[in-house]
């Protein structure tokens, strides 16, 4: 019988509980949902915001672009396909970003140096170290290429 009588009790007291718990007061509203690009990620320092200036971490201090130069943009297709496909599809993400349209988003020499020396600039760059975080921590590996090669895979880039 008692413990009949504690259930019943407690049976009872529980809406008392509910309403207790409820706050019973005004509500308040919950702030709005954030769009993707309102995300804790992007603030007004946001690395990917300011890129015209970063010519990154690197042998390169400076590129002129000219005209696309068909043979140089064909041997760094070459190279290219040989090397970056594994990580890179042109036109989407992969594993890592899409080539097509970068100089849309970065510098030539930015994008140099990511080819030339990718562990220093995951390292030391605001951009690289975003795109470590959108890569899902998998970093560019460091294909060992030569100035002159880099240039022409930047050259076949410019073709995408």
């Amino acid at each position: 019988m008692y413990a009949r009588l504690k259930y019943l009790i407690g049976f009872m007291l529980l809406p008392l509980l509910i309403v207790a718990c409820g706050g019973g007061g005004e509500k308040k509203a919950l702030p709005p949902a954030k769009h993707p690009s309102e995300s804790a990620n992007v603030t007004p320092e946001d690395p990917m915001k300011n890129w015209e200036d970063n010519k990154g971490i690197g042998p390169v201090k400076s590129v002129t672009l000219g005209e696309i130069d068909p043979a140089m943009a064909e041997e760094g297709k070459a190279i290219y396909e040989e090397l970056c496909t594994a990580c890179h599809k042109p036109d989407k993400k992969f594993i890592g970003p899409a080539p097509k349209g970068l100089l849309d988003r970065r510098t030539p020499e930015w994008a140099m140096n990511m080819i030339l020396n990718p562990e220093e600039m995951i390292e030391k760059d605001p951009i690289a170290k975003q795109l470590l975080v959108e890569a899902n921590g998998a970093p560019m590996a460091n294909q060992n290429l030569t100035e002159d090669q880099a240039r022409k895979v930047l050259e076949y880039i410019r073709t995408l």
